[in-house]
């Protein structure tokens, strides 16, 4: 008899995990099952980043980032102090160099405030320095709220309590097929383990689309994969930077461009670039694999997106190439950085839905059809609103059950 459960969960990332955790916290006799292709949870975006807890400022308000960051946020640190997963709130500066940068700085602190951020205020560059001694910066604004985590920890502490609550996480079990079986889905693994269970919420991140096409769910929308990497500040030099330092982001670009981070284990990260992934789950500069790279190429909204951006593009490349270049970039900071203060770090990879148009969705997209619900994009702060995300993963699949 084929095996079947209430729900299967497709990923063992954070949103996954979070998903199968509210689902067995809201019905605590639901049959869950998480399936993750890995041997551990959390090895792709959910564990690798630089463990920033983010505090809602840069999202449009009403936007799901905003007010799912904000519910996820204090849900992930009260679950971290019950847990004793590491975390704390150490505050962020967004440092403007000149006045057209400083200009932008209000329009995010209004963002902010209408966001519900408490203490949010903009420095010059005195009391900036109070703060980061060591920065250089015209203005900037002062985000209190903001802190560091260790996102992998949270990953197997929530691992660890959905099997404490009877649900099963299958490591090493990769979907390759989700096919019609009558009212249900047929969900088959590499493994060869076939499981019909009454909905299927897929999490599946970097592999986001092609879960969803297996179960038809194709439209113009394509995950493009970009790479970011990190380079690790060495001491003395690390001693510099006492928290979290933010350039002011691009409006028209998702990322937020080159930090400096203090990580909740106390070392401090510069970085990421923003580059193309030749590789989905390949984090080396030289990551090659033939299918992704195709994949990526023959769409055209990232030749419409590349079209726009060659200059920026160009400069993303050299800084990654080119440690003396990014070193050049952080020192608009933080004036004493030299190349030699810096060393790799790990990498990772973000899953960017991107329209046929070259727009790239920079807010969350749930799609959902005949017994599954499909997570399209979740882009940052997806790790910080996991909680949030799972409890409005959970209420729409009890919804679909109850029905």
């Amino acid at each position: 008899m084929t095996p079947s459960a209430d729900v299967v969960v497709i990923g063992g990332g954070l949103v996954g995990l979070a998903t199968a955790y509210r689902l067995l916290e809201r019905d605590p006799g639901a049959s869950v099952v998480v399936l993750e292709k890995e041997a551990a949870v959390a090895l792709h975006q959910s564990g690798r980043n630089s463990g920033v807890l983010h505090s809602g400022l840069y999202y449009a308000p009403g936007s799901w980032r905003a007010t799912l960051c904000r519910e996820g946020k204090a849900a992930i640190e009260a679950f971290a102090e019950a847990h004793g997963v590491s975390a704390r709130r150490c505050g962020k500066l967004v440092v403007a160099l000149d006045d057209a940068e400083a200009a932008r700085l209000g329009e995010l602190q209004r963002r902010g405030e209408a966001n519900g951020l408490a203490g949010l205020r903009q420095l010059g560059p005195g009391e900036l320095r109070e703060i980061e001694p060591h920065v250089a910066g015209h203005r900037a604004l002062h985000v209190p709220e903001t802190g560091v985590i260790d996102f992998g920890a949270v990953a197997r502490a929530l691992a660890e309590e959905v099997r404490s609550r009877g649900g099963r996480i299958a490591l090493g079990h990769e979907v390759v097929a989700i096919e019609p079986a009558g009212e249900r889905r047929l969900v088959r693994t590499r493994q060869g383990e076939e499981l019909t269970p009454r909905l299927v919420v897929s999490c599946a991140g970097l592999r986001s689309d092609r879960v969803a096409a297996m179960d038809g769910a194709r439209g113009p929308r394509r995950i493009v994969p970009f790479r970011g990497g990190y380079l690790r500040v060495r001491e003395p030099a690390a001693s510099l930077v006492k928290a979290l330092v933010y350039p002011v982001p691009a409006p028209d670009m998702p990322f937020l461009g080159v930090h400096l981070t203090r990580r909740f284990d106390d070392e401090v990260w510069a970085g990421p670039n923003a580059v193309l992934a030749w590789a989905r789950e390949g984090y080396g500069r030289g990551a090659f694999d033939a299918s992704d790279a195709w994949d990526a190429l023959a769409f055209g909204g990232l030749w419409r997106l590349a079209a726009r951006h060659v200059g920026e593009a160009a400069a993303e490349y050299r800084r990654d190439l080119c440690r003396p270049a990014m070193a050049r970039a952080i020192a608009r900071y933080l004036p004493a950085i030299e190349a030699g203060d810096l060393q790799d770090a790990p990498s990772g990879i973000r899953a960017q839905l991107m329209g046929a148009d070259g727009s790239l969705l920079d807010d969350f997209v749930v799609q959902e059809g005949p017994g599954a619900v499909h997570v399209r994009n979740a882009p940052s702060p997806a790790a910080t609103a996991c909680l949030a995300i799972g409890r409005v993963l959970a209420e729409r699949a009890a919804a679909r059950l109850a029905g």
